[in-house]
């Protein structure tokens, strides 16, 4: 009498999954890494570039860490061409700043909203992951062979073990910082950490974020050939504070860097501070981002050697525009950036 019973259960409960979600079988890290392979050049320049932003951060190189780019890339013919520009700019200054390049491939949304090229790279809002990892994969290794040392936010802890060995530096958004399952993912990344500030405007989420991602995990992940593991993290030396403003709120002014530096200070934590000129710093006004580069740098000038590195949102054409089927050829389709003529000016000016 049981047997069928429990039978039929099943069976209702298999159909109510199916009505719920639906599943696409993917490449394992370890598959697509080897249909797409970084070349041992890459490999190499990107642990270099890593060691080069550690010791920016730490103090023993006194350039400026400057991260840049597209909120978020929708277009690779316009990212290739940014990053092409963003090389040649980068050489020219590469006595004063290290720029990295912002290759943005996730996008975080406070409701719902495209999602990034990774997930739906043909924004029909359908979602291609299979599509989405390739070009992915293959716009970083593009830019990586031009020499650029790239940033991107680990939205999706999975996408760091796909993508996360051509990354030099990577973000922790304001919606994440606080997320038990980043701080476990930071403690296991290879490269520099930036935690960025909570969407109210306060550091207290990210300060604690730096302290857990220090210490060595355990937590439940998927192995590179693609099944379930454990797995045991060493903890991140590398990681520092973003300060991005929130809620009306801004902190890139000389008295919030201090109180910020001071806080980290007493959590015995890094004291390098990076500013991100855009979002709520810029109140969503990309040209604010001009204005308040020029205050930040003027600030480490007059001798705060705290402040280490700048965060800018820059496309090949300035401001935004809504997604659809004409659009404006190197301009953001999520928030608002610079072009290419104010930034080249305003780096070459600082």
């Amino acid at each position: 009498m049981n047997m069928p019973l429990k039978t039929e259960l099943t069976d209702q409960t298999a159909a109510s999954l199916a009505l719920h979600r639906q599943e696409v079988i993917l490449p394992t890290p370890a598959e697509l890494k080897q249909e797409m392979p970084a070349s041992d050049f890459v490999i190499r320049q990107v642990s270099e570039q890593r060691q080069a932003i550690r010791r920016i951060l730490q103090g023993s190189d006194d350039r400026t860490l400057i991260v840049m780019g597209p909120c978020s890339i929708h277009d690779e013919v316009a990212a290739l061409e940014y990053g092409r520009k963003l090389k040649a700019l980068a050489d020219a200054v590469s006595d004063r700043f290290l720029i990295v390049m912002r290759a943005y491939l996730e996008k975080p949304r406070t409701t719902v909203g495209w999602k990034g090229l990774l997930y739906d790279p043909e924004r029909t809002g359908a979602g291609d992951l299979n599509g989405g990892l390739r070009r992915s994969r293959r716009l970083l290794l593009n830019l990586a062979a031009m020499g650029l040392p790239l940033a991107t936010e680990a939205l999706s802890p999975f996408a760091m073990d796909y993508l996360g060995d051509l990354v030099s530096w990577t973000a922790i958004g304001a919606r994440t910082t606080e997320s038990q399952v980043h701080r476990e993912l930071v403690s296991g990344l290879p490269m520099p950490t930036g935690f960025k500030n909570g969407t109210d405007g306060g550091i207290a989420v990210a300060t604690n974020a730096m302290k857990s991602a220090s210490h060595p995990h355990h937590h439940l992940g998927v192995s590179a050939t693609g099944v379930p593991a454990m797995i045991t993290t060493r903890g991140n030396p590398d990681t520092h504070l973003v300060l991005r403003g929130g809620r009306g709120i801004t902190n890139y002014d000389a008295d919030s860097i201090d109180r910020a530096v001071s806080a980290l200070a007493e959590a015995g934590l890094s004291t390098a501070v990076m500013v991100d000129c855009s979002h709520d710093n810029a109140r969503k006004q990309a040209e604010r981002q001009l204005d308040i580069a020029r205050e930040v740098m003027a600030q480490r000038r007059a001798g705060n050697s705290h402040i280490r590195g700048l965060m800018l949102e820059s496309f090949l054409e300035p401001g935004r525009q809504d997604d659809g089927g004409d659009l404006r050829y190197g301009c953001s389709i999520t928030d608002p950036c610079l072009g290419w003529v104010q930034t080249e000016a305003l780096i070459r000016s600082l």
